[in-house]
């Protein structure tokens, strides 16, 4: 049984860590483990636990948390979703946004659906998390090997974003939304394939970073719905309390996270992440080679 203490370390670090692009599911491994937390460890690795439904809740505070900050632009895109269906084509930024987002969420969302058990049973283990972990740092150092050579844009507004990203391609969408397959492996960061992927695709920092993030937002929602029954059932009994308190202190996390990384990404790099991956990975791994 989770108690309330692990529930809210727990919940901060994956509120904080679903969004920096160090990897939420490799961090949740490798600090259970670092605490001595193995029944948490056992739980997460099982096809259905209490541990797996507090991690529901935690995914679903983190989306609202990712809603309540960009409030403003899903409305728009909600907006410019209906009025494209309308048209019967995508002429604005928010519309053509709205249908960028789309495509890349069927990718990792179905294969999510099909894999994310058999890929969590595999690799969410504390040495897989750890070399994941320094793969992870591997990533995001070559996205700054790609980033724009571009002169910094005057304009740093969420409308500007929607403008840029909407010189993706539809094709360049689908392939950000493969590449976050990567992140069903524990120690891959979602928000930092797709960041990576971004750069690639002809997007700077901040429009790399706003993209990631609102991306993110119907991914980690609609898992953490689609599994809410487990929290509503058996599962939930007699450690709702503990979970809703991890929640509170995920949601928080969260937004304070995405509010600093929002301003970062401006004129900052990935550069300090992938460091920190690279050396918490090798730390990690060494720490399992003496402990076993």
């Amino acid at each position: 049984m989770i108690t309330f203490f692990q529930a809210i370390v727990i919940g901060f670090i994956q509120g904080v860590t679903e969004l920096f692009p160090i990897s939420s599911l490799g961090h949740s491994v490798l600090i259970a483990n670092l605490f001595g937390w193995h029944n948490l460890l056992a739980q997460e690795a099982s096809s259905e636990s209490s541990f797996l439904s507090f991690l529901v809740v935690l995914h679903v505070a983190t989306a609202i948390a990712l809603l309540i900050f960009y409030r403003r632009e899903w409305i728009k895109i909600i907006k410019g979703f209906f009025s494209s269906l309308k048209r019967r084509r995508a002429v604005t930024a928010y519309e053509k946004l709205a249908w960028l987002l789309i495509v890349a969420t069927i990718p990792a969302g179905l294969i999510g659906l099909i894999f994310e058990h058999s890929l969590r049973t595999q690799f969410a283990k504390p040495m897989s998390a750890a070399v994941f972990l320094i793969i992870n740092g591997c990533i995001l150092m070559a996205g700054e090997r790609v980033r724009s050579a571009k002169t910094k844009r005057d304009d740093y507004s969420v409308d500007a974003t929607a403008k840029n990203a909407g010189k993706l391609t539809y094709s360049r969408a689908g392939i950000i939304g493969v590449a976050q397959v990567g992140a069903l492996f524990a120690g891959i960061s979602r928000s930092g394939i797709t960041m990576v992927s971004g750069l690639y695709s002809g997007l700077d920092y901040e429009d790399s970073a706003r993209f990631s993030f609102l991306l993110a937002t119907p991914i980690i929602l609609a898992a953490g719905l689609y599994k809410l029954p487990d929290f509503l059932g058996a599962n939930g009994n007699g450690v709702r309390p503990q979970m809703l308190a991890g929640g509170v202190a995920a949601g928080i996390a969260a937004y304070f996270s995405v509010r600093f990384l929002d301003k970062y990404f401006k004129n900052k790099s990935l550069k300090p992440f992938a460091i920190y991956s690279l050396c918490f990975g090798v730390l990690m791994v060494v720490f399992q080679l003496i402990h076993g």
